[in-house]
C-alpha cells in the first residue's frame, strides 16, 4: 500500500474513533438534557432509545444487504438492565458525574472478570485499581458537592450491566449485526417497562427527539463507527481511547448544560481516569496452569 493510502486510512481511523467517542459522550448529555429538565420520564426515554437504536442499526445493515444476527436474550437483558438505571440515574445526578461513574464501573467489571478468569494485574494494575477506588470514594463522600447517592448507585448498576454486556459480546463474529439483534430483543423489554410505568409517563416533542437521538445517533451510529474502527485500534489502544469519554461528557456538560466543574469532581475524576489507565493499558498474562 502506498504512503498516501496509509495516511488516508489513518485519517479515516482517527475520524471514526473521534465520532464514536463523541457519540458515547453524547449519550450522557442527551439523557441528562431530557430527564434533568423533566422533558420526559425515564421509562419513555428508555423505550424510545432502545426502539430507535434498533431501527437505526437494522436500517444501516439493510444498506449493505445484511440482517441482524448473532444476538442473544442474555445480552439483550444486560443491555436493558444497563439502559433502565442509566435513565433513572440522570434524573438525580449531573451528566459529568454520571459519565465518570458509568465508565469506572464498566472498566471495573471487565478488569474484575479478567482477574477472576486468571489474568494477572501485577503491581501497576493493582495500584491503578486502588487509585480508581480512592477516586470514587472521594467523589461520593458525604459533604458539599457530593452527588446524590441513589443516583450514583443506579449509575453503578448501569455500568456493571454494560460491562457484562461487553464481556458477552467480545467474541462476536459480526459485532454490528450482533448489536442490532440485541437492540431488537431489548426494545420490547423497554416497551414493557414503559407499559408498567404508564401512569408516570410524560414527554414533550423535545424530550422524544432527545431520546430518539440517543438511540439512533449516539447509540446506533456510535456503535457502528466504533466497530468499524476497532480492528485498526486493537484492544489496548481502544481501552485507552475510551478514557476520553467521561472527559468529553464532562466538558460537554459544562458547555451545553451549564454544569459546574467542582474541585471534587476534577480531583476525583483525574484519580479515577489515571487509575483505570494504569489497569487497562498494562499487559495481562494468564496465570500459570490457567
Amino acid at each position: 500500500m502506498s504512503t498516501g493510502g496509509r495516511e488516508g486510512d489513518g485519517v479515516r481511523t482517527a475520524a471514526l474513533a473521534a465520532a464514536a467517542l463523541g457519540c458515547f459522550a453524547a449519550n450522557s448529555l442527551l439523557c441528562r438534557a431530557a430527564l434533568g429538565a423533566a422533558r420526559t420520564d425515564p421509562a419513555t426515554f428508555t423505550a424510545v432509545r432502545l426502539v430507535s437504536g434498533a431501527v437505526a442499526l437494522t436500517a444501516l445493515l439493510a444498506l449493505g444487504r445484511r440482517r441482524p444476527a448473532g444476538g442473544s436474550w442474555r445480552s439483550a437483558l444486560a443491555m436493558f438492565v444497563y439502559a433502565v438505571p442509566f435513565s433513572l440515574a440522570y434524573v438525580r445526578i449531573r451528566a459529568g458525574v454520571g459519565a465518570l461513574v458509568l465508565f469506572a464501573f464498566v472498566q471495573a467489571t471487565m478488569v474484575g472478570y479478567g482477574v477472576a478468569t486468571g489474568a494477572r494485574l501485577g503491581l501497576r494494575g493493582w495500584t491503578g485499581a486502588a487509585l480508581a477506588i480512592g477516586g470514587l470514594a472521594w467523589l461520593t463522600l458525604p459533604g458539599a458537592g457530593a452527588p446524590d447517592p441513589a443516583g450514583v448507585v443506579l449509575m453503578a448498576v448501569a455500568g456493571i450491566a454494560w460491562g457484562v454486556y461487553s464481556i458477552h459480546g467480545r467474541g462476536a463474529v459480526d459485532p454490528l449485526a450482533t448489536t442490532a439483534e440485541n437492540f431488537l430483543r431489548a426494545a420490547p423489554l423497554g416497551l414493557l417497562f414503559l407499559a408498567v410505568m404508564a401512569r408516570s409517563a410524560r414527554a414533550d416533542a423535545t424530550g422524544l427527539a432527545l431520546a430518539a437521538a440517543s438511540g439512533a445517533v449516539a447509540s446506533g451510529m456510535g456503535y457502528a463507527a466504533w466497530y468499524a474502527v476497532l480492528p485498526a485500534l486493537g484492544a489496548a489502544r481502544a481501552g485507552t481511547l475510551q478514557l476520553a469519554v467521561p472527559v468529553l461528557a464532562g466538558l460537554g456538560a459544562v458547555g451545553f448544560l451549564g454544569e459546574r466543574l467542582t474541585p471534587r469532581l476534577v480531583g476525583a475524576g483525574l484519580a479515577i481516569l489515571l487509575g483505570v489507565a494504569l489497569s487497562v493499558t498494562q499487559p495481562r498474562r494468564p496465570a500459570r496452569g490457567g
